[in-house]
Formats: structure tokens, sequence, C-alpha cells
């Protein structure tokens, strides 16, 4: 009989491994780079659309503001993004890569070759596994938000 609690059953310890690797794999290509693997996810969605709002990049990359803002602070030390108040609504912040955040770009551009290589999973493959996880992220997200929480 099998025990569904053996670590090796769990497919959150697989996922939290799984994780830790891919991102013990990014680190030499970013180091590259002189960015953390937190700052690359930040330049990805600005490479993907540059001059988005702070909560814009908080709901992309699925992150708090208090999560963010540190990582938003560290990127304009390093001198990738700049923030912008908007003419407009002064509360209102938008985030936009500087000419060396751009440029980065073009050094960031084998990275996900390289990961795919490392994976030994071909694209199509990888693909499969990504929809999977987003469909389990997004099943987990509802069921969170309509099971209400056991008290103690």
């Amino acid at each position: 009989m099998t025990n569904a609690l053996e670590l090796d059953r769990q497919v959150c310890f697989a996922l939290y491994s799984a994780s830790r690797a891919m991102t013990a794999t990014y680190r030499p290509l970013l180091e590259k780079l002189g960015v953390t693997y937190p700052q690359y996810l930040v330049l990805l969605a600005l490479w993907e659309h540059d001059g988005r709002g702070v909560s814009e990049l908080c709901d992309a990359l699925a992150l708090d503001t208090g999560t963010l803002s540190p990582l938003l602070k560290r990127l304009e030390v390093l001198g990738l993004l700049e923030r912008r108040r908007s003419p407009a609504d002064e509360r209102r912040v938008s985030i936009h890569l500087t000419e060396s955040g751009a440029a980065l770009r073009e050094e960031a551009i084998g990275i996900p070759a390289e990961l795919t290589r490392s994976t030994g999973m071909d694209v199509d493959e990888l693909a499969a596994l990504r929809d999977t996880l987003t469909r389990l992220t997004e099943s987990l997200h509802r069921h969170s938000t309509t099971t209400p929480t056991r008290k103690k």
C-alpha cells in the first residue's frame, strides 16, 4: 500500500524542487547580465511592454507592491529602468527601460534556448508543461478564493 504522505509522491515537492533547479540553472546566465532571477522577470515584462504602471507590473508578475518595489529600486540603481510620474496624475508611476535596460535584451536573447537545452526536453514538451502549470496555477487561485479559511 502506498503512503499518500511520502515526500516523493507530493506534487508540491516536485514543483518546489523543479523551481529551485530552474532558478539555479538561470543563475550563471543572469550573472553575466548582472541581474537576479526576479529582476530578470521584471525586465522580461518591460521588454514585452515598456512603460507599464506599477500595478500593471504587479499583475503581470503576480507580485505585490511590497515585493516589486525593492526590485524596481535595485534595477533603477543599476541604471536599467526609471520611474516616471504621470503629468496627468502625480500618483501614477510608470516604469520605463533606460537605453541600458533596453540594450540588455540583446544580451539576454539566447537565454531561453540555453534553458531549453538544459532541460533535456524539446520545445513542445516545455510548452505543454508551461500550459499545464498555468492551468494548475489558475485552478489553485480560483480554489483559494472560493475556499473559506479554517479557523484554529
